[in-house]
């Protein structure tokens, strides 16, 4: 066994441990609600992950620190393993009701809850929390078991913030390879010198804000419960709901728009957040990232509340004003909530084409980077635009000038301009290119006429930009090679693709299948 295994197992077995913590501290859930037959699923669920990453840090303790190889396969492969065995509490859980043992007093089966007996189905739910992305295989989640609720939450709670920087956050390792993990989890803003005072500070302004955001909810009239689940997966930007109908629910204007300030903390980039609650409140505007969050999400609701109530969607200007609004920061922020929906009015599968293409555009770009979103990021964005705008005007100076490319306060070298520009180029053909076989798949697999591809379009995008909106494509009855191409597509959107393909890059040489 080679030195790169070591490492690369002893670090994954860290994050199986870290699971495991999760799932076991989760046990207070059934205990406060009495749902008993749900403990020895969730235990054995928690030890599986413990057992294996014990064993794996015990045999590989004398491990390198990782490289930026190692990291690279670490978060490819950890994010991988904690969606399969985030999974056993559906698993587990769905058949215990479903085999109901005499001595467990197990409820009534429900269909929703008998959708989780199928592994993968189990498995796109476990992915699609912990990816923040939200689109779900419940065709009710009120029905489930307040346990899976919490497991739902709990799962896009940890993993807006990422797992792989729970895990440094636990292990507070100094030096290069804490560095490492936290960058091959596609982040690199740092708010200390020190990655581990970092990861630490990160943690702590994330949990004051979780209640601050619950507080608001609860004051808005959402029921307790509902206020702690939506507030956890409102700031973490993931969007899963305990309710049928998402926050549309609720039909409450108070609750809509008390979402929005939690969606938009969780689109900021944390660092600022740091910075703003030192006192430091010019980041609001002096920030590039932030100050085009404000200006995105305006111009995108503008735009967007122009389209429903210019094309007689909505009847009145203030009701197409409180759905345009919420949909899009919803979307661009990554979150999902919908209010758009059957029940109470009409569903965003079935707004104007150019509505939905509005909402697609907002679900692919997402917010700032160092925040809980998806998508390619607005400072990957304003790179691209910026650097096309450097690259044309270069033709109206002599050879000879000495020019520096401006973002975000940086003044950057020719070097250093090819370089961002570059990668943020790479990071969005990607990003497009798997788009497009997202959409091939489901344009091959999909009855012909049900659905529009604008519905393709904008399902595919949520679910690669880890948003979670739906044109009521994704479900449990979703074909299985869709559900397939879904997890791979939450999966690279996570982790901005490049750590997946370098996984199966490295995959298929070691197979003999790539040279």
């Amino acid at each position: 066994m080679n030195a790169a295994t070591e490492t690369i197992g002893r670090d994954l077995g860290r994050i199986l441990q870290a699971l495991a913590g999760l799932m076991f501290v989760s046990v207070l859930v059934p205990v406060v609600w009495g749902e008993y037959y749900a403990i020895p699923p969730l235990l054995v669920s928690g030890a599986i992950p413990f057992v294996l990453g014990y064993g794996m840090t015990s045999v590989f303790r004398e491990a390198e620190y990782p490289g930026k190889l190692h990291g690279m396969i670490i978060a490819a492969l950890g994010w991988l393993c904690v969606g399969v065995f985030g999974s056993t509490p559906f698993l587990l859980i769905a058949w215990t009701v479903e085999l109901a043992p005499a001595v467990l007093n197990t409820p009534a089966q429900t269909s929703t809850l008998a959708a989780f007996t199928s592994p993968l189905n189990a498995l796109f739910e476990s992915m699609s929390g912990f990816t923040g992305t939200g689109l779900t295989m419940t065709d009710n989640e009120e029905v489930l078991p307040r346990t899976l609720q919490w497991w739902r939450t709990f799962s896009e709670w940890i993993g807006g913030v990422g797992v792989i920087v729970l895990t440094t956050a636990i292990l507070a390792r100094p030096g290069s390879g804490s560095l490492t993990l936290y960058e091959s989890e596609a982040r690199s803003e740092k708010i200390h010198p020190s990655i581990v005072s970092t990861v630490r500070s990160i943690w702590w302004i994330f949990i004051l804000f979780t209640f601050i955001s619950i507080l608001i909810l609860w004051l808005a009239g959402m029921p307790i419960w509902g206020a702690i689940n939506h507030g956890m997966t409102g700031l973490s930007t993931g969007g899963f709901s305990i309710t049928d109908n998402s926050i549309a629910t609720y039909d409450s204007v108070a609750i809509d728009f008390a979402l929005i300030p939690v969606m938009i903390l969780g689109s900021i980039a944390f660092p600022v957040h740091y910075l703003m609650l030192r006192g430091e409140l010019r980041n609001l505007y002096a920030d590039l990232q932030t100050r085009w969050i404000f200006g995105f999400f305006s111009a995108g609701s503008i735009l967007l509340t122009a389209m429903v109530y210019f094309n007689g969607t909505y009847d009145s200007a203030f009701t197409a004003f409180r759905y345009g609004l919420f949909q899009y920061v919803s979307a661009m922020s990554c979150t999902g909530f919908q209010t758009a929906v059957d029940s109470t009015n009409v569903a965003l599968g079935r707004w104007p084409a150019e509505a939905q293409l509005t909402v697609t555009f907002g679900m692919v770009v997402g917010a700032a980077a160092g925040s809980t979103v998806g998508g390619i990021k607005l400072i990957r964005l304003a790179t691209l635009l910026k650097g096309i705008r450097h690259r044309i005007s270069d033709v109206f100076y002599p050879e000879s000038a000495v020019r520096r490319l401006k973002i975000d306060g940086r003044r950057l070298t020719q070097e250093e301009a090819s370089r961002e520009f570059e990668e943020a180029a790479i990071i969005a053909f990607l990003w497009f290119v798997f788009l497009g076989l997202g959409m091939f798949v489901f344009l091959t697999i999909l009855p012909a006429g049900e659905y529009t591809l604008e519905n393709i379009v904008f399902e595919v995008a949520s679910a690669q930009g880890n948003v979670g909106l739906s044109a009521g494509i994704t479900g449990p009855s979703m074909p299985t090679l869709g559900k397939v191409m879904f997890l791979f597509n939450m999966w690279i959107g996570r982790l901005e693709i490049i750590p997946v393909l370098v996984l199966l890059r490295t995959l298929f040489s070691r197979g003999g299948l790539y040279q």
